[in-house]
């Protein structure tokens, strides 16, 4: 697993969706100085279109054109369940682009299969990518050049951080991290405000020292270097505060949990795979 920091070459874009992963990494690409002409957006979405046009000034398309066979890369942003079918009638209007799917689940020989082309980038980004804040893991099929890897990893390094996995069968693994992973944060948040609340202090309260203890915990994980097992024994006194909810988590068998849970979206994600499949793949 590697990563990298890469510049974004201005290149004509092409994006087949054109909802909230789709505008963060339009976003991106608009701050790294990408101009907004260079983007093609093909979502049949009138709301999406409109949200696009006040956003960023791009007018998209409602169905795929002769307009996308200009694109060097096209980036595949669109539900899993949907994507054979966009695939489909986006497949004639497509030059000798690289393909880069965002779409959870779909292996890159089914989306080869549908697409008629190789080269083929897998990608599983997160919602904090709508703030530059994202993670996500990228695969390249072995039709792929350094060339072409370099421009997907500039791509999603204009949202957040990107990571290399070589083995494609660990990108549900990935979505179960990093793609699923901040709902199991704001989950915790969410409990943690009900929770407070319940002792006592006021909604607002609650909330705000829910919210910035959560931030300054990933601050600190993020900075220090340390793991965050060594992080968490720090802050964890013997017989004090910290180790009495501590010790609750662990007699709910927190970790067991957690591993269930991830285990549930890896798997969820294979299935998603094998569901596209049995479509035709």
């Amino acid at each position: 697993m590697t990563s990298s920091t890469t510049e974004m070459p201005h290149q004509p874009i092409a994006f087949i969706g054109g909802g909230n992963m789709a505008s963060a990494i339009i976003g991106g690409l608009l701050r790294q100085g990408l101009p907004a002409a260079q983007i093609e957006v093909v979502e049949p979405l009138a709301q999406a279109r409109d949200k696009l046009k006040d956003q960023f000034g791009i007018v998209a398309q409602e169905h795929a054109s002769v307009a996308l066979a200009r694109a060097v890369l096209v980036v595949w942003a669109v539900k899993p369940q949907t994507f054979k079918q966009a695939a489909t009638q986006a497949r004639a209007h497509i030059g000798a682009a690289l393909h880069l799917s965002v779409a959870a689940g779909i292996r890159s020989g089914s989306i080869a299969q549908w697409l008629g082309t190789q080269r083929i980038v897998r990608s599983m980004p997160n919602t904090p990518a709508l703030l530059g804040a994202g993670a996500a893991g990228l695969y390249a099929n072995k039709k792929v050049d350094a060339k072409q890897r370099a421009t997907a990893q500039a791509l999603m390094e204009a949202v957040g951080k990107a990571l290399w996995i070589e083995d494609e069968s660990l990108m549900d693994a990935v979505t179960a991290v990093s793609g699923s992973g901040p709902a199991y944060f704001f989950l915790l948040m969410e409990c943690m405000e009900t929770a407070a609340r319940e002792l006592g202090l006021p909604a607002e309260a609650a909330r705000a020292l829910t919210l910035q203890t959560a931030f300054g915990a990933a601050r600190m994980a993020l900075e220090s270097g340390e793991a965050p097992e060594v992080l968490r024994k720090q802050v964890t006194s013997p017989k004090g505060t910290t180790a009495a909810a501590v010790g609750v988590f662990e007699d709910g068998k927190f970790a067991a949990l957690v591993q269930k849970a991830l285990t549930a979206a890896r798997d969820r994600g294979r299935q998603l795979s094998a569901e596209a499949s049995e479509d035709g793949a």
